[in-house]
């Protein structure tokens, strides 16, 4: 049995995007789990051979805990991503029709704050560890409402209070699919590469990082930086650039960047859900690396001046 954990419980927006990434007819086992941490640990560990994580919102930026959990421990690399909009709904207990609290995890409440000050001006609003947990605490009569993803409902005796909830009209998470290090997906043409580099402690650390991107044309498309956990200052940049790491100039950047910084740490090259190209210059490409590398070789076989 193919099994792949996700952030459960059951009925998250992450239920959802493991859906799109896993071939759930074929004879694929979705395992919940109750945190970022233990889905990624259960992969490590062999008890599941995929985990789909939530990496970054494009209201509230990144998932702390993703980037924290790929950064430590067994290495773990992304083998594809889904990007979904962000529309939540409500739902209540059967009967309930003026909610006086309402639970779900802080990200899904910041996005819908809004909608709540306006409809619901007088509920009080609590944290839960997910949105799927608000709806189990709202099942089990903890709470009043449950602001969740919608597939949540499928799972749920619940009754629906609101539906297509969101503040910002065009909000997104991005999810990524991870499995221990093996085979890496083709390229594409259209791919992300993710990595995590501690930079030197010295003056022009990050610019230098940065610069050898640069100079190789790669586009990058997001930067975050995370404490190391270890000495007060010292900080993880985590960096998502547009190509293949078996493209040459990705591969030439990412061993430019391993002599500038103190770790890097190689997090998969997959597929964009956008798949939208990389604008490579004329310069850059396979065949301008292969040329000029051929021509080196003839100069110093003492071939060419």
């Amino acid at each position: 049995m193919f099994r792949t954990a996700y952030f459960g419980p059951q009925g998250t927006f992450t239920e959802q995007a493991t859906r799109i990434l896993v071939d759930t007819d074929d004879a694929a086992e979705l395992v919940p789990m109750d945190t970022v941490p233990q889905a990624l640990d259960a992969v490590r560990a062999g008890a599941v051979q995929r985990a789909c994580v939530p990496v970054e919102n494009s209201v509230e930026g990144a998932v702390p805990a993703t980037l924290d959990g790929l950064a430590d421990g067994q290495p773990l690399v992304a083998l594809a991503e889904a990007v979904l909009p962000v529309r939540f709904s409500v739902l209540t207990r059967p009967g309930c029709t003026k909610p006086r609290t309402v639970a779900s995890h802080p990200h899904a409440l910041a996005q819908v704050r809004e909608w709540l000050a306006t409809e619901l001006p007088e509920a009080e609003l609590i944290a839960a560890s997910s949105t799927a947990a608000a709806a189990v605490a709202v099942r089990d009569g903890q709470y009043d409402a449950a602001v969740t993803a919608p597939v949540a409902a499928e799972h749920y005796p619940l009754s629906l209070f609101a539906e297509n909830v969101a503040d910002v009209a065009d909000a997104r998470t991005r999810f990524l699919l991870v499995s221990q290090p093996g085979e890496l997906p083709a390229p594409t043409g259209a791919d992300r590469t993710s990595l995590a580099a501690v930079a030197a402690d010295r003056v022009g650390s990050l610019a230098e990082l940065l610069n050898e991107l640069m100079l190789r044309g790669i586009n990058l498309t997001r930067i975050e930086s995370r404490p190391t956990k270890g000495r007060l200052g010292e900080y993880r940049f985590f960096l998502d650039i547009a190509g293949h790491i078996a493209e040459q100039r990705v591969g030439d950047a990412f061993a430019a960047l391993r002599r500038r910084c103190a770790d890097v740490r190689f997090l998969g090259s997959y597929p964009r859900a956008d798949r939208l190209p990389a604008d490579v210059p004329e310069t850059a490409s396979d065949a301008d690396f292969d040329a000029a590398a051929e021509w080196l070789a003839a100069v110093r076989r003492g071939e060419l001046a």
